[in-house]
């Protein structure tokens, strides 16, 4: 089994209007109590499941560099002291470049994928979009990474309201051409209940409609490549197969993965049945759980084969080597049908047995796979 563990760190300094992940500002007082309840939860999982080799550990947020180079070496101890690891780890982090200056410590604590949240190298748009940071800082932080030996990623968010394809092209080309070997190119969403939704709902925010999306989608991936960075799932670009973000592959592939930390969603075996599991949101009510339960579970849900087969669907076909059709429709009981998709150029064989989204059929990706999930007919490859 191909097992890893996502830790989640909910501060921030501040909240970004885009965003609705499990995040809370930060007020300093927190630190010791979910860091001791973070620890005892990674042992507890590992007195559950046994002996186990993780292929990727991943700080995840909120804002995880704003940890101390002494609290991630703190849980990386606890992590390594309950579990083994594979020889080609990755332990990454995600890191906003207001804490450039952490940087090499963190990595001198065990961070070796550094995932630099810099959205974009445009002063107007990053104040738009509520970072803290100018595009300046932004370069200056991924110079700095990239001298401390990790692995550098870069996330950016294209297609803004008002953004135009001629500043998009500019941004982006700049950014590829900088001591990066991923770029992880986010379309702007607007999330329901975030402050973006309240002032789209108003009018005083106008994001780009689904036509323009498409442009710079296809912008994006002609720039990439043409810069030697492969498009290996629908977002995401890499310099190279040991580039590629081992942990977010999990999820793509379908493989095991530990949550923990207040809110954070994993999916493992549990009594020979893959199983979601969910922890407690609130810092208070995760602390509590670790403390009376050993674990910070709020609720867990043995997947039915075929939800584990539908989702197995849904996140495979986000990658470019595609999804196993046979471990689907074994998990669904059913056959799934791409003949009609096939012929509209928007899926493709990428080798027997393996089914892909086109470039074309990336753009509507959610929508195949509700398709090829109604339909009943055998798949033809």
């Amino acid at each position: 089994m191909t097992l890893g563990i996502y830790i989640h760190w909910p501060f921030c300094r501040r909240i970004c209007p885009y965003c609705d992940f499990n995040v809370r500002r930060w007020r300093g007082e927190e630190e010791a109590g979910l860091l001791g309840a973070i620890c005892a939860d990674i042992a507890e999982h590992g007195r559950r499941l046994g002996p186990q080799s993780l292929h990727s550990v991943h700080f995840g947020g909120g804002t995880p560099s704003m940890l101390t180079p002494q609290a991630i070496a703190r849980i990386l101890d606890c992590v390594t002291g309950t579990f083994g690891l594979e020889d080609a780890v990755e332990i990454g982090l995600e890191a906003n470049p207001e804490d450039a200056g952490a940087l090499p410590e963190l990595v001198g604590a065990g961070i070796n994928r550094l995932s630099l949240g810099v959205q974009a190298l445009d002063d107007a748009a990053l104040g738009q979009l509520g970072r803290g940071h100018t595009a300046y800082a932004a370069l200056e932080a991924i110079d700095v990474a990239a001298r401390t030996g990790a692995r550098v990623s870069v996330d950016l968010i294209h297609s803004r309201p008002g953004q135009t394809l001629a500043a998009w092209e500019a941004e982006l080309r700049r950014a590829l051409r900088l001591e990066i070997e991923h770029l992880s190119a986010y379309q702007l969403t607007i999330e329901a209940g975030t402050p973006f939704a309240k002032a789209a709902g108003s009018g005083r925010l106008l994001p780009q409609d689904t036509e323009q999306a498409a442009q710079f989608y296809e912008l994006t991936q002609a720039l990439c490549a043409e810069a030697g960075f492969c498009g290996y799932e629908i977002s995401n670009h890499a310099k190279g197969e040991s580039a590629r973000a081992r942990h977010n592959l999990l999820y793509w592939r379908g493989d095991d993965w530990l949550g923990i930390g207040p809110g954070a969603h994993g999916r493992i075996a549990l009594a020979g049945q893959r199983t979601a599991t969910i922890a407690w949101r609130g810092l208070k009510d995760y602390i509590d759980a670790v403390a009376q339960a050993g674990i910070g579970w709020e609720s867990t849900d043995a997947l039915a084969a075929e939800a584990e087969g539908e989702e197995m669907l849904l996140m495979g076909l986000r990658l470019a080597e595609g999804v196993d059709v046979q471990r689907v429709e074994r998990l669904l009981r059913r056959p799934l049908s791409s003949t009609g998709l096939m012929q509209s150029g928007l899926v493709h064989a990428v080798r027997p047995g393996r089914l892909a989204l086109t470039l074309p059929g990336r753009l509507f990706a959610d929508r195949i796979a509700v398709q090829l999930l109604a339909s009943e007919a055998p798949v033809a490859l």
